[in-house]
C-alpha cells in the first residue's frame, strides 16, 4: 500500500480545492491503517476485495458511507482507500518497470531494483522518500503532534476511539523520516502517482456531488 505520507500528500493536494477542515481530512486519510497498530486484520478496514488483493472495494465503502462523506474525517478516510486502491490497480502494474528502476545510493551508484527490493524499499524503508515528499508538498504535519480533535463515531470498521494511536505512530514516521539512509528510491514514480491521484480522486468526488 502507499505509505502514510503518500496519503497525506494526496490528501493535502485534493483539499486544496476542498477547503475542509486540515486536521481532520489528513488523520480520516491515515486512519485506515490502525488496524496494522492494533492487530487487526485489513479487510475490514479497507474494504477489501479479498484478503490477498490489498485491494479497497470502493463501491463498498460508498454503498455504506456516501451520505457521511460531507464529514471531513469521512472524505479523508475515501481518499485513504481510493489512493491504495490506484495504488495497486495502476502504480503497481504500470508506473513500477522492474527492468528500469534503480536505486540511487549516497556515493551516486545505482543498483537494479527487483520486486523484492521493492518491497523493501517501498514497503519497509519509506524514510527517504517521505522526507523527500514532505519538501516536495509543503506539507504541515504539525497535527500530528497536536490534540487530535473531536471525530464524530461515524467509520464502524475501525475503533474511533482509539484514533490517537494511528496518529500518534504517524508522528513517529515523521520523525523517523529525518533520518538520512544509506539508500534512496526515485521520486518521479511516486510524483506522478500522486498527480494522478489527485486528478482521479478529485474528478471522483465531484462526480458524487460531494460539497
Amino acid at each position: 500500500m502507499a505509505s502514510s505520507i503518500i496519503h497525506i500528500a494526496v490528501a493535502n493536494e485534493i483539499n486544496k480545492e476542498l477547503n475542509k477542515d486540515k486536521s481532520k481530512i489528513l488523520i480520516g486519510t491515515i486512519a485506515p491503517d490502525i488496524s496494522k497498530h492494533i492487530g487487526e486484520p485489513k479487510v475490514g478496514s479497507h474494504f477489501l476485495i479479498d484478503p490477498e488483493s490489498g485491494i479497497p472495494n470502493i463501491q463498498k465503502f460508498l454503498d455504506k458511507y456516501k451520505n457521511n462523506l460531507t464529514d471531513d474525517f469521512v472524505m479523508g478516510y475515501f481518499i485513504h482507500l481510493y489512493t491504495d486502491y490506484l495504488w495497486f490497480k495502476y502504480f503497481i502494474p504500470e508506473f513500477i518497470d522492474t527492468e528500469k528502476i534503480t536505486v540511487t545510493k549516497k556515493d551516486g551508484t545505482t543498483i537494479k531494483c527487483s520486486l523484492h527490493l521493492l518491497d523493501l524499499f517501498v514497503y519497509n524503508d519509506y524514510s527517504n522518500i517521505n522526507n523527500s515528499l514532505i519538501d516536495e508538498y509543503d506539507l504541515d504535519l504539525k497535527i500530528f503532534y497536536e490534540e487530535v480533535p473531536k471525530l464524530d463515531n461515524i467509520i464502524e470498521e475501525i475503533p474511533m476511539d482509539r484514533i490517537d494511536i494511528i496518529v500518534n505512530k504517524t508522528g513517529i514516521i515523521i520523525e523517523n523520516s529525518k533520518e538520512t539512509k544509506e539508500l534512496t528510491f526515485g521520486m518521479d514514480e511516486i510524483k506522478q502517482f500522486i498527480s494522478m491521484c489527485v486528478k482521479i480522486i478529485s474528478e471522483e468526488i465531484n462526480r458524487l456531488n460531494i460539497c
